[in-house]
């Protein structure tokens, strides 16, 4: 049994793992031509050249496996590929198996996603213009991205100067607010009427719902 039947099983496992998406080769470097092909999205049969000179400078990922790599079909379908040479005991290269796979419907699906996500519009001021909770997520949500941090790690003084933010926006005039503040920065109620009391030192008359 030569090289190319005993990779056969695999190459066919993986074209029908893959199908329609992704194009199988198997290439014959002594004869310079392909051995094998699954699924030929590019419209290359057996025997045609194997044109392998297109991984000429390609730096290997790890032995002798290179890619992913970008490759294009005629009709303008971009594929990102995958090539591993196969070497015999004496080291010789005796195979070359070869993975394209078409981006198209990952790409739209990207495009998809990207555009279903992305706000089109502002926040509707009528419907959004009381809710304090906006606020309250704005500025929390704010404080972690600018320091590069998440919620649950931030320090008492991260906690302290958000909790003096949130009170020079009015979020403590609101009734009940200091529950949400605490679900917010995942810390007791107590401790926000601690962090509250400490940051309003300077100003005594401020008042706590």
């Amino acid at each position: 049994m030569d090289v190319f039947e005993r990779l056969a099983p695999a190459a066919e496992a993986m074209a029908r793992l893959l199908s329609p998406h992704a194009e199988v080769v198997l290439h014959d470097p002594g004869t310079g031509t392909i051995a094998a092909i699954w699924n030929p999205m590019s419209g290359r049969t057996i025997g045609d050249p194997s044109l392998l000179s297109e991984l000429d400078g390609i730096r290997p990922a790890s032995r002798d496996v290179y890619g992913p790599y970008p490759k294009s079909l005629a009709d303008g379908r971009r594929l990102s590929s995958v090539s591993a040479v196969i070497r015999d005991d004496s080291g010789q290269a005796e195979a070359v198996f070869c993975v394209n796979v078409d981006r198209t419907a990952f790409d739209e699906a990207a495009r998809f996603l990207a555009a279903f996500a992305a706000p089109t519009t502002e926040q509707p001021r009528a419907l959004f213009e009381n809710d304090w909770t906006e606020t309250l997520n704005d500025l929390v949500g704010g404080y972690v991205r600018e320091h590069s941090t998440q919620v649950d790690n931030l320090s008492k003084h991260d906690r302290l100067v958000l909790v003096g933010q949130l009170d020079a926006a009015g979020i403590f005039t609101q009734r009940r607010s200091v529950p949400v503040v605490a679900r917010a920065l995942r810390v007791s109620r107590s401790a926000v009427y601690q962090l509250l009391a400490e940051s309003r030192k300077d100003t005594p008359d401020a008042r706590t719902s």
